[in-house]
């Protein structure tokens, strides 16, 4: 009855989890959640005053497929400020969040048996968005060694003749980790090289802490004309049920991608797309405020992680995740192959005994670590560490 691409298609495991825990709270049980991939701050005062002058507006209509032109000149502007790249209208597309924009561009983009290139760990959505678009999902294995970045051996040992996108996230979810020029130039010598579309997923790019961020289109002419941005305001601005992302690129692709949402979605929510341009062309210091605590709260995550026996713990450069090791806790978590993954299994003995809720890394390709968020208050991560100390102290 169903098509056969869903047969690729797995259960998502967090989806799983995270209803276990829903059920769990309408117990009346105090579960802390880690698990969670949004801030926990209220959207910018005067991006909500837009969105409540355009409803008074009567500003409630359809609109141009693209987005409005205001948000997607104030996209532009955004680029040119922060980026310094050069972006006309017709080269940005506004779409329902990041993920709508990456899906628009797989279907885009890639035909069956063309294959994708997907650093691991990764974030959970792209190896199953290149499949419903007829393509091959291709892993890249990284680890703590390369600080969970993609070297350009290892991408280059990866290159096929069928080899037509690479995805490259960062700051990444779910490690955190962030790439410096050098590295990035050296990938992009090797995508100029073997002709290579480059997804730069940077939706965490505000979500920098030491190190200064890097826009992967900036690096030269060249590559900007092969490289699809893909950014959005739920994480810089805390407005994740606004559902607004957006793509910048080559104006061919970005027309395809505006023919393919036009005939799935039509249009945004046009009261949202006057938020959106108050948040991206408003005061900043929003954002600033929200990193600041941020930085605080990973500080606190991370030393705590790192006190745990058999846990260990690289100091994220970004995002909102710490994704700590704990292979040496695996082989005595209850339970056995039948009950899923070992990192699966540790989420649901660490959701059961302690009470939080974690995303096990088998859900990004990584069967060594956990994810935990820190985009919840200081008082939550010092009291939902201080039980997975105890559950994991009884292993």
């Amino acid at each position: 009855m169903l098509a056969k691409r869903l047969d690729q298609i797995g259960v998502s495991i967090t989806l799983a989890i995270s209803a276990q825990a829903k059920a769990m709270r309408a117990d009346g049980r105090d579960v802390i959640d880690f698990s969670i991939g949004e801030p926990d701050f209220p959207t910018p005062a005067h991006a909500k005053d837009a969105a409540k002058a355009a409803i008074d507006a009567n500003f409630t209509h359809y609109t141009a497929a693209a987005g409005i032109p205001e948000l997607r000149r104030a996209v532009a502007a955004k680029l040119a400020r922060d980026n310094g790249l050069d972006y006309a209208i017709d080269e940005v597309l506004v779409s329902q969040g990041a993920k709508h924009s990456l899906f628009n561009a797989c279907m885009a983009l890639l035909d069956p048996g063309d294959e994708a290139l997907i650093p691991t760990p990764y974030w959970l959505s792209y190896p199953q968005m290149v499949r419903l678009a007829g393509g091959e999902p291709v892993f890249i294995e990284t680890d703590e060694r390369s600080d969970f970045r993609v070297t350009a051996d290892a991408l280059a040992a990866a290159i096929t003749p069928r080899s037509k996108l690479l995805f490259l996230n960062n700051p990444s979810n779910p490690t955190g980790m962030a790439y410096d020029r050098a590295e990035l130039e050296s990938l992009a010598a090797l995508a100029i090289e073997h002709d290579l579309i480059v997804l730069a997923d940077e939706i965490y790019e505000k979500l920098l802490y030491d190190k200064p961020f890097v826009c992967f289109a900036s690096l030269s002419p060249e590559v900007r004309e092969r490289t699809l941005t893909i950014n959005g305001l739920s994480k810089a601005y805390a407005m994740t049920g606004w559902r607004l992302g957006y793509a910048a690129g080559p104006k061919k692709i970005i027309g395809a991608m505006t023919s393919i949402q036009s005939q799935t979605t039509s249009s945004l929510c046009s009261v949202a797309q006057r938020a959106g341009v108050a948040a991206l062309d408003g005061p900043q210091e929003v954002v600033d405020e929200m990193v600041a605590t941020f930085r605080e709260r990973r500080a606190h995550m991370v030393a705590a992680l790192r006190a745990m026996p058999g846990v260990e713990c690289l100091e994220p450069d970004g995002a909102f995740y710490a994704f700590p090791n704990v292979e040496g806790l695996l082989d005595r978590v209850p339970g056995s192959g039948a009950d899923g993954a070992p990192t699966v299994r540790l989420a649901r003995y660490l959701l059961d005994e302690a009470e939080i809720a974690i995303v096990p890394g088998a859900a990004f390709g990584a069967e060594r670590n956990i994810r935990l968020s820190y985009a919840c208050s200081t008082e939550n991560i010092t009291r939902g560490l201080g039980r997975m100390a105890d559950a994991l102290a009884k292993l």
